[in-house]
């Protein structure tokens, strides 16, 4: 059976709040540990029935940035889901939505870029 690992390492302050994170994996082609901005990791815990789950941003992470992880994470949520269950209706409700919060974002931003 093959392996692969994943390792996150988040860097905090005197608050605990995270200012860097790094990620590798052992089937990645990176030579070095990839920074990132944010994360979300979710697990399925079986026995519980409920989803375990961890987000973390750094400082950096600007409101703009976290709108499009968001609609991304969205997005890449309904192929998941598509690929998953073939429940065509739900993954285009899954997308629509998508859609809709970021164009509502944007509306929030132009409004408060006119203020």
């Amino acid at each position: 059976m093959k392996k692969s690992t994943i390792t996150v390492d988040v860097e905090l302050d005197e608050k605990n709040v995270p200012e860097r994170i790094t990620w590798s994996a052992t089937a990645s082609t990176a030579d070095e540990p990839r920074p990132a901005k944010a994360l979300m990791l979710s697990f399925w815990d079986g026995a519980d029935k409920s989803a375990l789950r961890m987000d973390l941003w750094t400082k950096e992470m600007m409101v703009d940035e976290m709108a499009d992880f968001y609609y991304q994470t969205f997005m890449t949520m309904a192929d998941s889901y598509e690929r998953s269950t073939h429940q065509q209706e739900l993954v285009d409700d899954i997308r629509n939505f998508a859609q809709n919060f970021y164009r509502k974002f944007q509306d929030i931003q132009l409004k408060e870029n006119k203020a």
